[in-house]
């Protein structure tokens, strides 16, 4: 079925592993095998196949290496491998090839919509997510709609809402922004937790996401308070970032005094960026040792569409 869609000519395999154990220099490799075929004139799209449970980070860091890329770049997966009658990865992977071709030149990852074995969606790359832990339809768009619904024969245009910046067109040369600072961390509080464990990271990190319950709330006050272990953080070089873990939303600095006190503290608030994402996009930031003074400025601008003044549920 995928040939009568596209021709495969270029098959590469930069690596074979389980994607919980990818690196940073994996994804350095899967970036640069990325950038030859985007400047090959026979290529019209790429597909790279994907394990499921770093999908969402993968496709991340290719948003911010590639924010202007010239063709599309297509993730996709198998949630049931391709021995099972159930599989997901046949209609997965001709879908992929149909976005491939299209003019939809983005990182998305594309994947069943619901649980019919019918058709898929197209999902931009910042803002997607695995919610399932065995269901095909798996990875859902947060804060935003998917860019497309998408058949093996077609494709049907969704989100008339995202602001797309200029493309490279398809016969000038891309050169990736494959850069990586692995000196990050993403926290993930609870109530209760000891403030220490900021300590711990500050020792080897250059930045720190927290994910903070609501609109971004830590302990602020009594014997476990963050702010005091925030502003040594701060005071020794570290940035500190605060997201959501509620996932859908953003974060606020101004609704309630604890958030305003942190705000104070110097805390930096990433709006409705996804965890996975504000972790890949630190990592690229600060890889960029010319952006040094610049760093928070870089984190709040709307590179590859990461951040959404307008919420769509």
């Amino acid at each position: 079925e995928l040939f009568k869609i596209a021709s495969v000519n270029n098959v590469n395999v930069p690596f074979m592993k389980a994607s919980e154990n990818m690196s940073w220099n994996d994804w350095k490799e899967i970036a640069r095998s990325v950038e030859a075929s985007l400047n090959n004139p026979e290529v019209e799209g790429i597909i790279i196949t994907h394990g499921t449970d770093t999908l969402h980070y993968t496709s991340a860091i290719l948003s911010f290496f590639f924010s202007k890329p010239n063709k599309p770049i297509i993730l996709t997966f198998s949630q049931r491998s391709s021995d099972r009658a159930i599989s997901d990865a046949s209609l997965n992977l001709q879908c992929a090839a149909r976005i491939a071709i299209s003019n939809i030149a983005e990182v998305v990852i594309v994947g069943h919509e619901n649980t019919n074995d019918d058709h898929c969606y197209a999902l931009l790359g910042t803002k997607v997510r695995k919610m399932h832990s065995t269901a095909r339809d798996t990875f859902k768009p947060i804060n935003i709609e998917p860019l497309a619904r998408v058949f093996p024969e077609k494709f049907e245009p969704l989100n008339p809402f995202r602001e797309r910046p200029p493309r490279t067109e398809k016969n000038e040369k891309v050169r990736g922004d494959i850069t990586i600072n692995e000196r990050v961390a993403l926290v993930k509080f609870f109530p209760s937790q000891d403030p220490e464990i900021l300590n711990f990271y500050a020792k080897t990190c250059e930045g720190i996401i927290i994910e903070g319950t609501g609109m971004g709330h830590v302990i602020t006050e009594g014997e476990r308070n963050w702010i005091p272990a925030i502003k040594k953080a701060i005071n020794n070089g570290v940035l500190i970032f605060m997201i959501t873990q509620t996932i859908n939303g953003r974060t606020n600095k101004y609704v309630y005094s604890p958030l305003r006190e942190l705000s104070k503290a110097g805390v930096i608030f990433l709006d409705d960026m996804l965890a996975e994402t504000a972790l890949m996009k630190l990592s690229y930031v600060m890889g960029h040792k010319n952006w040094k003074g610049k760093i928070k400025e870089k984190m709040l601008e709307n590179i590859s569409g990461e951040l959404n003044e307008r919420i769509i549920h």
